[in-house]
């Protein structure tokens, strides 16, 4: 059971808020202390568009020091890759949104143009040696409905994974972008991307919680096999190009669910609490969700271990 964390880049890049470079350090830090052992740490997209993410190179030439932990970055194009590669990213995603008006609005791409993308940075990166080759992700966006576009065909769902796979990624991803998936819809594009890409090439879920059924969704794929799952300290985020778009599932809760259900995830959950703290210096008006934090841990709780 992998958690990763995707708030210091899915969370920021929706506060109003720039979260100062010494608060982010300190919160990937404390997190990795807590026993995550991946963290999307930013993205190199533009300065202008994303003030917040100005600053992804030094973040992620930080989070390197830190012994085990997989650092992750999104990256919208090939500038983007070869900026991850400077730095020494060890995870690169991709977004493909399955809706073309949102690809276009969010990285103004067209899906022919993002699947462009997706092949040259593979061949990019098959040129590197292999200590310095990033594990390429493609992702997914806005798979379960687009709040710009509505409902999106299954069958171009599956053709741009295919294409993805195609053009060179290592595996696919599925994002609930817009928090429109439930339970039954989870299962049912797990099954049908898996039954074009390979059970291998789907292991993550990117999850919302915009209509509380985040951890109902997140229950679901990991009984369909998931072993990976995105999630944001104090449910930060939301899609800058998506309205409406609110928060990730929350790390805390989703910890605990899995702990609870016997699920070893490896993070010490009052450890994790405790970044709460730093994330609320770092960005003091933004609300931080998650039931967990409010309820606290139950008497005598004892996770999986």
């Amino acid at each position: 059971m992998l958690i990763s964390e995707v708030g210091p880049r899915d969370g920021l890049q929706n506060c109003a808020a720039t979260m100062p470079l010494d608060i982010k350090k300190k919160w990937i830090a404390a997190e990795a202390a807590a026993g995550v052992t991946e963290i999307e740490v930013g993205s190199f997209v533009s300065r202008k568009l994303l003030p917040q993410m100005a600053d992804t190179g030094d973040v992620v030439e930080f989070a390197k020091t830190i012994p085990g932990l997989t650092v992750a970055v999104l990256v919208p194009n090939m500038r983007g890759a070869e900026a991850a590669v400077a730095a020494g990213a060890h995870k690169v995603t991709l977004p493909l949104s399955v809706s073309e008006t949102h690809s276009l609005k969010n990285i103004r791409r067209t899906h022919d143009q993002v699947i462009d993308e997706a092949r040259a940075i593979a061949e990019y990166f098959s040129g590197l040696p292999a200590d310095e080759r990033p594990h390429f992700e493609g992702s997914l966006s806005t798979a379960f409905g687009c709040t710009l576009e509505g409902p999106i065909e299954l069958s171009t769902i599956l053709r741009l994974a295919e294409r993805l796979l195609e053009a060179g990624c290592d595996e696919i991803g599925v994002s609930d972008t817009t928090g429109y998936g439930d339970p039954a819809s989870i299962r049912t594009m797990i099954r049908e991307v898996r039954g074009v890409v390979g059970d291998d090439k789907l292991q993550g879920v990117h999850l919302h919680n915009t209509r509380g059924l985040g951890l109902a969704n997140a229950l679901a794929a990991f009984e369909e096999g998931i072993t990976t799952f995105d999630s944001s300290l104090g449910g930060l985020g939301g899609c800058p190009t998506a309205p409406g778009a609110s928060g990730n599932i929350v790390t805390e809760d989703l910890v605990f669910m899995f702990e609870s259900m016997g699920v070893a995830t490896g993070i010490d959950l009052e450890k994790l609490l405790k970044c709460r703290e730093i994330v609320a210096a770092g960005v003091p008006d933004e609300e931080l969700y998650g039931f967990l934090p409010r309820a606290g841990l139950p008497l005598g709780f004892v996770g999986a271990g």
